[in-house]
């Protein structure tokens, strides 16, 4: 098991952080252009509560399904966990706090791919291309998020 983290402050309030980080429709906002996201179905509509479970269509290496269910959820934090796709394990905690005038975004990832020992040997690319993708979602969520002047 690996964990990833990551973490940045966004010029927005809480409120405004949690509304758009539980509306689906974000992760096609934030996700690089490049995998292709596509939100296939997700059994509550747009708006992510416990026991949402989501279906998504994007390209890691190859194209790939996914599906991921809510299974906490509290006011300013929220849990997905995979439930098929192409980690063995996959547990995402998405954490909100005030941080000054803006929200600080916490991401917790702990992940395992599938094949033992041959699967941890790609672990140290999965956490590089993680990197990758989470500074693309912070750029897009501060570009999201920007308070109009």
């Amino acid at each position: 098991m690996r964990r990833f983290s990551h973490a940045f402050i966004v010029d927005a309030d809480i409120d405004r952080v949690w509304d758009f980080y539980t509306d689906i429709g974000h992760l096609e906002v934030i996700t690089p252009p490049e995998m292709r996201l596509k939100v296939l179905k997700s059994t509550t509509g747009r708006k992510l509560l416990q026991g949402t479970e989501v279906w998504l269509e994007g390209k890691l290496v190859t194209k790939s399904q996914w599906h991921s269910k809510i299974t906490s959820l509290s006011p300013y934090q929220y849990v997905d966990e995979m439930l098929s796709g192409r980690f063995k394990v996959w547990k995402h905690v998405h954490a909100f706090q005030e941080a000054g005038d803006g929200t600080k975004v916490i991401d917790e990832i702990d992940f395992e791919l599938p094949y033992g020992p041959l699967g941890r040997v790609f672990e140290g690319y999965t956490s590089k291309r993680l990197e990758q993708i989470f500074a693309h979602r912070r750029q897009a969520t501060i570009r999201a998020l920007a308070r109009s002047s």
